[in-house]
C-alpha cells in the first residue's frame, strides 16, 4: 500500500498570488492595461493541490513558470489541518481586499462629483463593485461551503454588499437622496430627466438591505415623501386661490397619473400606495371643503349646471380618500333639498293664487309638482348612477333629500293625494298625461319610485283604492294592464296586504262584464222581464272595494222595475247572496225634451232621481223633493245646485240665487238649450279625503295592535323603550308611527289583558299567553 506524503503549503507565496490576482482583476475593472485570467489560470488557480503523489515532472516545470499565480490555492488554504487551517484568514483578506479597494478607488471618485454626475458615478461605482465581489466570490468559494456555515458569519456576497453599505453608503447617502429627490423635483416642474439613471439609485438603496427595504424606507422612500408633502402643499395653497373647482381637478388628477407613472418607472412598488395618498392627503383632504364649496364652481354649482364630466372625475377624486365622500353626500342631499322645497314652495305659491279661480284638475299645482320631483329625481338619480358609481352613500344621501320635501303637504293636500292623484291622472282615458303605452308603463315605475320616500304608504293605498275604484266603475280606465302594472309597484313597495284588495276589484270588474253578458242573455230568453230600460250592473264584493255610504233613496217608478228585473235574474243564477244598492254610485242616461230640442243628460242616479219627479209636476219645492225621495239634506243641497245654480241649469230656482236653501221652488227649465245634443251634468263629488284619513288611521291602531302583539309574542318580555323602537322599525315600511299612539295601543292592550306590567319594574311588559 503506498504511503502518501503530507501536504505542503506556502502560505506567504500564497497570499502574494491571491494579492496579485485582486489586483489583476481591480484594473479589468477600472479599464487599465492587464491581460484578464485565461480559462488555465483561473481553474488552476481554484482546483489545485499539492500533493507530490500526484504531480508528473512536466507540471511542477510548469508551475513553476506560473510561480506568481499558482504558488498556491484557495483549496489548500481551507484544507489545512487545525491549527494550521487558515480559512478565518482568508475570510479576513477577502473583505480586506474589497474594503481596500472601496477605499482607494470607489469612494474618492464619489466625493468628486455631486448632483447627478454623482449619481450616474454611483451607479458605475457599484456595478463594477458587484462585478468584483462576484468573482472573489467565486475564488474563496470553498469559504461559502464550509467555514462561513460553522462560523455563522455572513455568506461572502452578503458581505461584501455589507463592506459596500459600510464605508460606501453610510457616508454618502445624504448626497445620494438629496440628489434624487432634486431630480424627481425637476420632473415634476416639467424638465425631462435620466429615469433609468434614478431607477439603478433605487436598486441600490434595495439592494444593500439585503433582502429588507429598511434603508431604502427610512433613507429614501420617507425623505421623499416629506418632500412630496410640502411640494403638493405649496401647490395647492397656490391653485385653490387661482383655479375654479374643475380646472383644480384637472390638475391634481394629471398630479397623481404623473406620480403613479413615476413609481411605475423608477420607485419601488411598495412606496405606490404611500406616494398617491401623500398627495391625496394634500391635493384633495387638506383643502376639502374649501374646494368643494368654491362659489360659482363648486360641487353645488356643478349639480346645477349638470357638468357631467367634472362631477365624474369629482367622485373619482374624493372617493380615493378617507371619508372623502362624506362632505360631498352632505352637499349633494343640501342641494337636492333646497331644490325640492323650492319646487314644493312654487306649487303652493301657484296653489293659494290659484284658490278663488276654477280650474280642471289636470292643471292643478298638486300635479305638476309631482311631475317636476319625478324630473328632479330622474335628473339626481341620473348623477347617482352614472357619475357616482351608484355608490351607497349617495344613493342614502339622495333617499334622504327627497323625503324631506316628499312628505310636505301643498294646499292641505298630502304627498301621498297628491301622488294617487297624479297616478290617476296617467292612467285615466281622459288624463292631461296624453302617452304612449311605453311612457304610461314608466311614467308609473317613476311614480313608484317616489312612493318609497314617502312615510304614509298607508295612505297612499287608500287614495288609490278610491281613485281605482272610480276609474273602475265610471269606465275611465285607458288600459288593464296598466291597472295590474301600477299594482305589481304597489305590492312591491308595500306588500300584499294592500295591493290585494285593489287586485281583487280589478278582478270583480271582469267578472261583472261576464255577468252583465248573463243578464242581457237572461233578458233576451226571457222578453217578458226586461224591465224597458237599458241597464247595466257591477255586482262588487264587498270585502275588496271601499265603503260607500248607503241611502234610502226612494226610487222612481221606472228604476225599480230596473232593479226588480235584476233581482230576480240574481237569485235565479246564485243562492245565499244579497244585493245592496249603492246609488251614489250610478249613472243614468236622460232623454229631456226641451222646446228647442231633445237633449240627452247624462246624470248621476240622485239627479236623475229628482229630474224623473218633474214628468209628473211642473213646480216642486225643496220640501216635497226630500220629501219624496228620502235624501239628506246634504244630498239635496249638492243635487239640486248641480241642477240648477251650475253650468247647465236644467232646473230653475225661485228666487234666483247661487245657493240652495229650504224655501227654494223648483221646475223644468223648457227653455233650457245647448249646441251639444248629449251632454254630461256633473255632480260635485264628496270630499271623502276627511274619511279616507280616518279610515287608515283606524286601520293604524288595529296594524300596531297587531305588531305589538306578535312582537311580544315571540318575545315573552320587553321593555317599554326597546318594545316601542321594534314596532316603530316594523311598521315604518308601510307608515311612520307617532311614539304617543304606540304608547296608548300598549296602555289599551294591557286593559284587554293581552300584556301586563312586570311586579318589580313597570317598565317590562310581559305577554299573557
Amino acid at each position: 500500500m503506498p504511503i502518501h506524503s503530507p501536504k505542503t503549503v506556502d502560505v506567504e507565496a500564497g497570499m502574494a498570488v491571491l494579492k496579485q490576482s485582486v489586483t489583476k482583476l481591480t484594473n479589468i475593472l477600472e479599464g487599465l492595461p492587464e491581460m484578464p485570467f485565461n480559462t488555465m489560470e483561473y481553474m488552476l488557480l481554484c482546483t489545485y493541490v499539492v500533493s507530490t503523489d500526484s504531480f508528473s515532472l512536466s507540471l511542477l516545470s510548469f508551475l513553476r513558470l506560473m510561480m506568481d499565480l499558482l504558488l498556491s490555492t484557495i483549496y489548500d488554504f481551507c484544507t489545512m489541518k487545525t491549527p494550521n487551517d487558515l480559512s478565518e484568514q482568508l475570510y479576513a483578506e477577502y473583505k480586506k481586499s474589497l474594503m481596500d479597494y472601496l477605499h482607494s478607488t470607489v469612494l474618492p471618485s464619489l466625493r468628486s462629483k455631486n448632483d447627478e454626475y454623482m449619481l450616474k458615478e454611483l451607479v458605475r461605482r457599484w456595478l463594477n463593485y458587484k462585478v468584483m465581489v462576484r468573482w472573489l466570490s467565486r475564488f474563496f468559494h470553498y469559504l461559502d461551503r464550509y467555514f462561513v456555515k460553522k462560523k455563522a458569519l455572513l455568506p461572502l456576497k452578503e458581505a461584501g454588499i455589507t463592506c459596500f453599505r459600510d464605508l460606501v453608503y453610510e457616508e454618502m447617502k445624504g448626497k445620494i437622496k438629496d440628489a434624487v429627490i432634486s431630480l424627481i423635483y425637476q420632473e415634476r416642474e416639467g424638465s425631462q430627466i435620466d429615469r433609468p439613471l434614478l431607477n439603478n439609485v433605487v436598486e441600490i438603496f434595495i439592494q444593500i438591505g439585503l433582502g429588507s427595504k429598511q434603508y431604502y424606507e427610512v433613507d429614501l422612500e420617507a425623505p421623499l415623501l416629506q418632500d412630496t408633502a410640502a411640494y403638493y402643499s405649496r401647490k395647492a395653497s397656490k391653485w385653490i386661490l387661482e383655479d375654479s373647482c374643475p380646472e383644480y381637478m384637472l390638475k391634481a388628477e394629471e398630479r397623481l397619473k404623473q406620480e403613479k407613472d413615476r413609481v411605475d418607472h423608477y420607485l419601488d412598488h411598495t412606496t405606490k400606495q404611500k406616494l398617491i395618498e401623500n398627495v391625496e392627503h394634500q391635493l384633495l383632504s387638506v383643502n376639502e371643503i374649501q374646494l368643494l364649496e368654491k362659489e360659482n364652481s363648486g360641487l353645488i354649482a356643478l349639480l346645477r349646471d349638470g357638468k357631467v364630466d367634472d362631477l365624474e372625475r369629482l367622485y373619482r377624486l374624493f372617493s380615493r380618500i378617507p371619508e372623502g365622500l362624506t362632505h360631498v353626500s352632505q352637499l349633494f342631499t343640501q342641494h337636492v333639498k333646497a331644490e325640492g322645497t323650492a319646487l314644493v314652495s312654487q306649487a303652493e305659491n301657484a296653489a293659494s293664487s290659484k284658490r278663488a279661480e276654477k280650474r280642471d284638475a289636470t292643471d292643478s299645482p298638486q300635479l305638476v309638482l309631482i311631475r317636476r320631483i319625478i324630473e328632479l329625481h330622474d335628473k339626481y338619480m341620473g348623477y347617482v348612477q352614472e357619475n357616482f358609481q351608484n355608490h351607497t352613500l349617495l344613493n342614502k344621501a339622495l333617499k334622504e333629500a327627497f323625503e324631506v320635501f316628499c312628505n310636505k303637504s301643498v294646499a292641505g293636500s298630502s304627498s301621498a293625494e297628491m301622488l294617487a292623484s297624479f297616478c290617476d291622472n296617467v292612467l285615466r282615458k281622459a288624463g292631461s298625461e296624453k302617452l304612449s303605452d311605453e311612457e304610461i308603463d314608466t311614467t308609473l315605475e317613476k311614480a313608484m319610485k317616489l312612493l318609497s320616500y314617502i312615510n304614509d304608504k298607508d295612505l297612499f293605498a287608500e287614495f288609490s283604492r278610491k281613485k281605482l275604484a272610480r276609474r273602475l266603475l265610471f269606465d275611465r280606465y285607458a288600459n288593464e294592464d296598466h291597472e295590474r302594472l301600477i299594482l305589481t309597484y304597489l305590492k312591491q313597495q308595500c306588500g300584499g296586504q294592500f295591493s290585494s284588495k285593489m287586485e281583487g276589484m280589478v278582478t270583480d270588474l271582469t267578472l261583472a262584464k261576464e255577468n252583465q253578458s248573463c243578464f242581457e242573455d237572461y233578458l233576451y230568453a226571457n222578453p217578458h222581464a226586461h224591465p224597458g230600460t237599458e241597464l247595466s250592473v257591477s255586482v262588487l264584493t264587498t270585502g275588496f272595494w271601499p265603503s260607500y255610504k248607503s241611502s234610502d233613496l226612494t226610487l222612481p217608478d221606472e228604476m225599480i222595475k230596473c232593479i226588480e228585473a235584476y233581482k230576480k235574474f240574481y237569485e235565479s243564477s246564485t243562492k245565499n247572496r244579497k244585493l245592496s244598492w249603492i246609488y251614489s254610485l250610478g249613472t243614468c242616461n236622460i232623454n229631456a225634451k226641451f222646446d228647442a230640442k231633445s237633449i240627452e243628460l247624462t246624470v248621476a242616479t240622485y239627479q236623475a232621481a229628482v229630474l224623473l219627479l218633474f214628468n209628473s209636476a211642473d213646480r216642486l219645492s225643496y220640501a216635497e223633493i226630500k220629501a219624496q225621495l228620502n235624501l239628506t239634506d246634504e244630498d239635496m243641497v249638492r243635487v239640486l245646485h248641480s241642477l240648477s245654480c251650475a253650468r247647465y241649469k236644467i232646473l230653475k230656482k225661485a228666487p234666483m240665487t247661487d245657493t240652495v236653501s229650504p224655501n227654494d221652488i223648483f221646475e223644468f227649465n223648457s227653455k233650457f238649450t245647448d249646441k251639444m245634443r248629449r251632454i254630461k251634468v256633473p255632480l260635485p263629488p264628496v270630499d271623502e279625503n276627511k274619511k279616507v284619513i280616518e279610515d287608515v288611521n283606524k286601520d293604524r291602531r288595529y296594524a300596531i295592535d297587531a305588531y305589538i302583539v306578535r312582537i311580544m309574542k315571540s318575545r315573552k318580555a320587553l321593555g317599554h323603550q326597546q318594545l316601542v323602537l321594534e314596532c316603530i322599525q316594523q311598521l315604518s315600511r308601510i307608515f311612520k308611527p307617532d311614539v304617543k299612539l304606540i304608547k296608548q295601543r300598549i296602555e289599551d292592550l294591557i286593559t284587554r289583558e293581552f300584556l301586563e306590567r312586570d311586579g318589580e319594574d313597570p317598565n317590562v311588559y310581559k305577554y299573557i299567553a
